[in-house]
């Protein structure tokens, strides 16, 4: 399960939105749909998700119903507020979306649809298992009108998935891959570098197996150490190696080398596409600060500069709900400070980069440094933008400290 949620200011029982939140119908609407339920926790995981054991007192099978609640509290909430606009991009995350029946993703979606509307060509994109993958899978979610899948491939080599705790087959990826090919959705792999035991030759086969596939796209993060998770707890206990940054700038390094070579450019510093049009338009949603709605157990949302979550487990989450209560946990809105630091973290990580006149005044100076130490494009500083190098996208999080101390 996830760490603990945020400290904030107490969410309203009835979820109604500040009075004086300054909403611009303008700005583009996401849904976040999440799904907490896995077969098995992966080791490295600190993503709210539950297995079937830890449920207590909550059903997957009535899920799709209790979604579809919180669903029709945003669309209420949302309509007060003046800020109902139909959804550019709908996002199902978890856990394992596609551990539910297709029916029941279906059902979620159309509730949605119903609420808000979507936007014509609008990105809907499912997150799943290889394994939970089929033709017939497939078909029901493109007719329930999904256009994307998001295969968590992970490694194409056994040992690495061990070391992850994945418990799909690798010839399983292809299957998936395919299957969504053939019902017509756009398809992303996702990628993890940097287990404990994987070397520079697995990496690399990983990736020869990725690019074969022909997706769409492809993201591939480093692996990160969450405190409270069991890899974090192997590591204390000396049971396996710690990850290498060396060896995982390496990866990274190979990776943006052969998925170049293959076709694909990065937009972000995890993601690669073949076309503007394939990068994930979800995501860049949250990377440009567009408002969304995290509808599930533990999700996040942001609205106008306004920042709430949502209790963690999926028995809390339906109580609030068939009590007519809203499942906010917490709320939150960012001081100037922290949004700032938000927003250059963020679009510094895109390709697009970030304009260097919406720096402090006092900071704009330190993007000359930058250049000189090889962290900062100068063609696009000429240009006015922040634009990291292969050696900034490394270290990204440096040259946001320097950008805003």
């Amino acid at each position: 399960m996830a760490g603990p949620l945020p400290i904030g200011d107490p969410a309203p029982v009835d979820g109604r939105l500040p009075v004086d939140l300054p909403v611009d119908a303008s700005v583009p609407f996401s849904a976040y749909l999440h799904v907490p339920f896995c077969r098995v926790r992966c080791g490295y995981c600190d993503f709210n998700t539950y297995t079937s054991s830890e449920l207590r007192g909550a059903r997957q099978d009535d899920y799709a119903d209790t979604l579809a609640a919180e669903i029709d509290l945003a669309h209420r909430v949302l309509g007060e507020a003046g800020a109902l606009r139909p959804m550019d991009t709908v996002f199902f995350g978890g856990g394992t979306p596609t551990l539910l029946p297709p029916g029941d993703l279906a059902r979620m979606l159309d509730a949605a649809v119903s609420a808000f509307g979507i936007a014509q060509g609008a990105e809907v994109t499912v997150e799943a298992n290889p394994d939970t993958v089929t033709p017939a899978v497939a078909r029901t979610l493109a007719d329930a009108g999904v256009t994307r899948l998001s295969v968590g491939m992970q490694s194409a080599v056994p040992h690495v998935l061990a070391a992850l705790d994945r418990t799909h087959q690798p010839g399983n990826v292809r299957t998936a891959v395919d299957a969504a090919k053939d019902a017509g959705l756009a398809v992303s792999v996702d990628l993890i570098y940097g287990a404990p035991g994987e070397s520079l030759a697995d990496w690399e086969a990983s990736l020869d197996a990725a690019t074969v596939l022909e997706s769409d796209h492809i993201s591939a993060y480093a692996l990160i150490i969450e405190d409270g998770t069991k890899l974090a707890r192997q590591i204390r206990r000396g049971e396996v190696p710690a990850p290498d940054d060396d060896l995982q700038a390496d990866m990274y390094e190979l990776a943006d080398e052969r998925l170049a070579a293959a076709g694909f450019d990065w937009y972000e510093v995890s993601n690669w596409a073949r076309t503007v049009d394939q990068r994930s338009r979800h995501n860049l949603a949250y990377w440009r600060g567009s408002d969304w709605w995290g509808f599930g157990p533990g999700a996040h949302s942001h609205v106008a500069g306004l920042r709430w979550w949502n209790v963690k487990h999926p028995a809390a989450y339906a109580q609030r709900l068939a009590a007519s209560e809203s499942p906010a946990a917490g709320t939150e809105r960012p001081d100037a400070l922290s949004h700032l630091l938000e927003r250059v973290l963020l679009e510094t990580r895109l390709s697009d980069g970030m304009a260097i006149v919406d720096l402090p005044e006092a900071n704009r100076t330190r993007v000359a440094g930058l250049i000189a130490d090889g962290l900062v494009d100068a063609g696009a500083a000429i240009s006015g933008r922040i634009r990291l190098t292969l050696k900034g996208r490394l270290l990204a999080d440096a040259v946001v400290r320097e950008l805003t101390d």
